[in-house]
């Protein structure tokens, strides 16, 4: 019992070492995440989210947002005469992105490129002819519009102004006359894309968006629109929106894939790590027991120093080279370590099958799991359930310490195992004469 409880307090020493060194992975990361991604939003840009243009229309020619400001408490009369919002009447969007994972210190982000193309059309609401004015919205900060333009339906450029956070344009048109505008422009970001739909207050009407990606991992954000369609392409993904008259606040929006980060990576393995070491530990004492083969508290201890030796050595390897090569020459190292220590106490038998094979799948395996998401859960009750049953059946004939069966002799492993009163009497000799 107290070997037992030797060996606990060893795996608690080792789980208490393990908790300091994923905290500070976690903080780390996460200080080295929050500056690396601000200067890369400031490099290549933040995520974009595009809304919708709005347009007035007004009989004044010279119609400014100063004049409606000045008239919204004007008389009925002169409120009759002032410009009118307008909201699209049909919108074609079609938007293409090139994804490019780009590397800063240490950690990945997945930074994008997008060719937009969107026509528009307004129709005006007045029985007289009126001027019409455009308003684009566009991004602030760290926002790049290369090659925006302003087609007309004749497909001559119309002069635009760029002033406040929007691109504004006007024209003549006539009473109820309804015109096209094609805005185009090739711009970049990271993380994500959105729609906002939610700008326009009226209602959607005849509205298609097209998304074309030259990657096929996509995800939408939470709370946006599901596509109409989609499909996976050969190099890519297509995705279709589709609504003749629609009311919504939700945007449409697409996530770009990540690629593995090591900072996080490495913060989720040691914090598992303890739970490895407990499934190892249980089987070394198993098969110790079983083989007749004892090993002191203290063997366990350095071995788990060892263990922890993996995930010290691999979340600071990652800052020179690979994630996966760093796992590598970490796995390595430790099993090394290991082996031609056990091997000094055990057979190299032993050492190398019963402690190296369980050190193989309950650190190297079940820590290389967390290279898939979403299956590490399922694979470690896998492996626990198996491990469950190969001891049972492997001890299951074991005879364990039990009181002997009435009639049967009492057997000892060994005579200096056994206690004294166990250890049989010579025999008495027998005298030659009788």
């Amino acid at each position: 019992m107290r070997r037992l409880l030797a060996i606990a307090l060893v795996w608690l020493g080792c789980a208490v070492a393990w908790m300091i060194l994923g905290a500070t992975l976690v903080v780390r990361s996460g200080e080295v995440s929050s500056n690396l991604q601000r200067e890369v939003h400031e490099l290549w840009g933040a995520p974009l989210a595009q809304r919708p243009p709005t347009a007035i229309v007004s009989p004044d020619p010279d119609f400014t947002q100063e004049k409606a400001d000045a008239t919204a408490s004007s008389s009925a009369s002169a409120k009759a005469a002032k410009a009118v919002d307008l909201s699209p009447e049909a919108s074609e969007i079609a938007l293409r992105f090139d994804l490019e994972q780009r590397q800063k210190g240490l950690l990945w982000f997945p930074t994008y490129s997008v060719d937009f193309s969107g026509r528009y059309s307004f129709q005006n609401s007045l029985d007289q002819a009126a001027t019409l004015i455009v308003s684009f919205p566009l991004e602030r900060e760290n926002a790049l519009y290369d090659g925006f333009e302003v087609i007309g339906e004749d497909g001559q450029p119309i002069a635009t102004r760029v002033s406040d956070g929007r691109a504004e344009w006007r024209m003549p048109i006539g009473a109820k006359q309804r015109t096209s505008y094609q805005v185009r422009y090739r711009s970049r970001g990271s993380s994500r894309f959105s729609y906002e739909l939610a700008a326009v207050t009226n209602q959607i009407k005849d509205f298609k968006l097209t998304i074309d990606t030259d990657f096929s991992d996509v995800d939408f954000p939470a709370g946006s629109l599901s596509p109409s369609m989609h499909r996976t392409l050969e190099a890519g993904w297509h995705g279709e929106w589709r609504f003749k008259t629609l009311l919504t606040s939700a945007p449409i929006g697409v996530v770009m894939p990540e690629k593995l980060n090591p900072g996080p990576l490495a913060s989720r393995i040691t914090f598992f790590a303890p739970v490895g070491l407990l499934f190892f530990f249980f089987v070394v004492a198993i098969l110790a027991a079983y083989r007749e083969t004892p090993i002191h508290p203290l063997n366990y201890f350095m071995i788990g120093c060892a263990f922890f030796g993996f995930h010290l050595l691999f979340s600071y390897l990652v800052d020179h080279v690979s994630v996966l090569l760093s796992f590598a020459i970490a796995a390595v190292v430790s099993l090394a370590l290991v082996v031609s220590y056990a091997r000094l106490f055990v057979s190299w038998r032993f050492a190398w099958r019963e402690i190296g094979i369980s050190q193989l799948v309950y650190l190297v395996l079940f820590s290389f799991t967390f290279f898939f998401q979403g299956y590490t859960g399922l694979t470690i009750t896998i492996g626990a359930i198996l491990t469950l049953f190969l001891m049972m059946q492997l001890t299951g004939r074991k005879r364990w310490s039990l009181p002997d069966e009435p009639g049967e002799a009492r057997r000892c492993v060994a005579p200096y195992r056994c206690p004294p009163a166990e250890i049989s009497p010579p025999p008495t000799p027998v005298p030659s004469g009788l």
